[in-house]
């Protein structure tokens, strides 16, 4: 291949390029990169798990235009294919045939490979006392007669009037042709729900069905950069039905929100791709809680969907540009009231949609759910949530005081952007452990419930295998290296190591560990450059806290609350190890869940809830991390493990801490020696 002259090629969501000549087949470049594409056939055309998804436009983030003529024609193979098998969906093409012919963007999608990613945002269990804006009211209609020319949806609206105390009733455009029918096939019974949010707002007809209808539902959304979260909960019992969860399909169009709004900047259709994809991806969620509480999208009538700045303006069509740069302006930041039908949801026609408050051109709607959810507004003492995701989102305080920001960390806590990094699904490496004489690894990876040394485990992952590290797994295995000394404070691996343990392997100027290898399979390493990108994720991440914390005037906090599915997996002592967040007393570091999706869920179950966190977002002060002057001193400062030299973490269990020692390595991270010193107990 030459670097040069060769056209760079660019598979998401991975993230992995590299340059090859004209004529190769994507198939094969992906092989070479190491990016899993199933291929039954062998590369005949036959199989069809193969395909892959070539995206045309320009990728400010990656430095190319991704054009129709980057990719050879249709071939006899896939023509062949169509004929025999079935056709290929709109934008796709086998890798086996498809070839190299330029420049290109490539996305492998999720349904065309064997493991799918895990969306491990479960619903939170706890009892939300029901105060829904959506409430079912039977009624008697009294029957047409000679006498009083009443129409019968006047007639309708006074018996909900006289029945239910509904004054001023306004009924929804698409109900005014079918109440007769409807009247008629419930023999002057029906079920009316109506709609009212604020107390001082008209309410609303939205839904009519004839005879008794005894329940309702909603549904209430997490729209994340990287994952999206459903919830199906009965409006009547506060009953999660059901859940479901898939990946955000905008990551074809870049794996952070800003090359999201840079697409949109570079593409003058690019906005109107980026939510018609999510809209899409919605109502597939819809169609799946559907189908698994036994409903149709007509019996959901309310709907609550919160998520970061730039997700919450493209769910809602608006273009995302001014959030690209400062003074990073939103368009609405208030909580938004609209029609489903307005946002193309397959629900009801009638459903209503509620969208939470955002705090600040990059806190959102999914950090107010969380704050609603964690309150640490009202707590006694300083309380820090933080919403581990590509961006982080922090909100800091008390009773007296709140204060919130966000803090570009990136995707590395996600898996994404390390050299064997991948999403959470079956086969990612999810817990690890080294042991510090050794420096041999144990390892559990999701979808086997059991670690590497105990007996059957090659059993358990030989369907799935060992494909990759997922984001609590790369924190763990970077504290497992620090802990162990193969990694030193200031994030080098020890070279001098490599004398000990075959694990410590020679990568070209700096050093590797090698986690993992199946037998004649590729190597799963941790590499000096993984090392620097969990050192740069970590420090934005703490940074962002210190900021905070400088405002508040303090340097404790008493709880932590760690959120989003990154949150709830982290192990908190790994968290403490790293410098991810301050010094606290590992029994106050807990991981508290989906707790954007449980502040979505309470918004939707009780209005009194919206009210709660529209005055609540009115009330936190907003700092905006990109123009504080000591942003970058304390990132500087947080790139260490932990973060200071005399101030290691405290925790419950004691753990066994390298010495702070001086590196002898070159800029470049090698290392000619071993590394000195002892061990301290903390």
């Amino acid at each position: 291949m030459n670097q040069i002259s060769d056209p760079l090629i660019i598979f998401t969501p991975s993230g992995k390029r590299g340059h090859f000549p004209v004529g190769t087949p994507l198939l094969d470049a992906a092989r070479e990169l190491g990016v899993y594409v199933e291929s039954v056939c062998g590369g005949r055309g036959i199989c069809g798990r193969c395909q892959v998804e070539p995206q045309f436009g320009q990728f400010a983030k990656h430095g190319i235009t991704s054009a129709a003529e980057s990719v050879s024609e249709w071939s006899p193979k896939e023509a062949r294919f169509v004929e025999k098998r079935g056709d290929l969906k709109e934008g796709r093409r086998l890798s086996c045939s498809a070839t190299v012919q330029g420049p290109m963007v490539v996305e492998i999608p999720a349904d065309a490979t064997v493991s799918q990613q895990s969306i491990r945002k479960a619903a939170d269990t706890r009892d939300i006392h029901r105060n829904p804006a959506i409430q079912m009211c039977y009624v008697d209609v009294e029957e047409p007669d000679m006498h009083k020319p009443l129409g019968d949806l006047d007639r309708l609206k006074v018996a909900l009037e006289t029945e239910w105390g509904f004054e001023d009733l306004l009924v929804s455009q698409h109900l005014i042709a079918d109440v007769q029918k409807i009247l008629r096939k419930g023999e002057w019974s029906v079920t009316a729900a109506i709609h009212q949010d604020l107390e001082s707002s008209r309410p609303t007809l939205v839904s009519l069905w004839p005879g008794l209808k005894n329940e309702a539902f909603g549904i209430s959304c997490d729209i994340g950069s990287t994952t999206i979260a459903m919830n199906l909960t009965s409006l009547l019992s506060g009953r999660v039905l059901a859940t479901a969860g898939t990946s955000n399909p905008q990551i074809r169009f870049g794996e952070d929100v800003m090359s999201r709004v840079s697409y949109v900047m570079m593409n003058p259709d690019g906005r109107e791709k980026l939510t018609n994809v999510l809209r899409e991806a919605l109502n597939e969620l819809v169609g799946t809680v559907c189908a698994e509480a036994g409903i149709t999208g007509d019996d959901i009538l309310d709907c609550v969907f919160v998520g970061n700045p730039i997700m919450h303006h493209l769910f809602l069509g608006i273009d995302p540009t001014e959030l690209g740069g400062a003074p990073f302006a939103l368009a609405v930041s208030g909580a938004v009231h609209t029609w489903a039908s307005e946002l193309d949801l397959n629900v009801n026609e009638g459903a209503r949609v509620y969208v939470l408050p955002c705090i600040a051109g990059h806190v959102g709607a999914d950090a107010a759910a969380a704050t609603l959810c964690e309150a640490p507004q009202a707590a006694d003492e300083m309380t820090l949530l933080v919403d581990v995701g590509t961006n982080a989102e922090i909100v800091l305080g008390h009773k007296g005081r709140t204060l919130a920001c966000s803090s570009p960390t990136g995707p590395a806590f996600e898996g994404a952007e390390i050299s064997s990094g991948q999403r959470a699904a079956p086969g990612a490496i999810e817990r690890v452990r080294i042991d510090p004489v050794t420096l041999e690894p144990r390892i559990r990876v999701i979808g086997a419930e059991m670690w590497s040394d105990e007996e059957g485990f090659a059993e358990a992952v030989k369907d799935i295998g060992v494909t990759g590290i997922c984001g609590s797994g790369i924190i763990e295995v970077v504290a497992e290296m620090f802990l162990a000394g193969i990694v030193l404070q200031d994030g080098t691996v020890d070279g001098g190591k490599a004398a000990n343990s075959p694990r410590i392997i020679e990568d070209k100027r700096t050093f590797s560990y090698k986690l993992w290898q199946a037998e004649g399979g590729p190597a799963i390493t941790v590499s000096q450059g993984d090392i620097r990108a969990i050192q740069m994720a970590k420090a934005a991440l703490y940074a962002g806290v210190k900021l905070l914390l400088d405002k508040h005037g303090t340097d404790r906090v008493a709880k932590v609350s760690l959120a989003g599915a990154f949150g709830t997996f982290i192990d908190p002592k790994y968290a403490l190890v790293l410098g991810l967040v301050p010094d606290c007393e590992i029994e106050n570091v807990k991981a508290v869940g989906n707790a954007a999706g449980t502040g979505a869920r309470m918004a939707l179950l009780n209005r009194n809830h919206r009210r709660e966190i529209e005055s609540t977002v009115r009330e936190i002060e907003k700092i905006e991390t990109a123009i504080e002057p000591r942003f970058q001193e304390h990132f500087i400062n947080a790139t260490a493990f932990p973060n200071k030299v005399d101030a290691f973490p405290r925790l419950e269990a004691e753990v066994t801490l390298p010495k702070p020692v001086v590196s002898n390595a070159t800029t470049d991270g090698a290392s000619g020696g071993r590394r000195r010193g002892g061990r301290r107990r903390v």
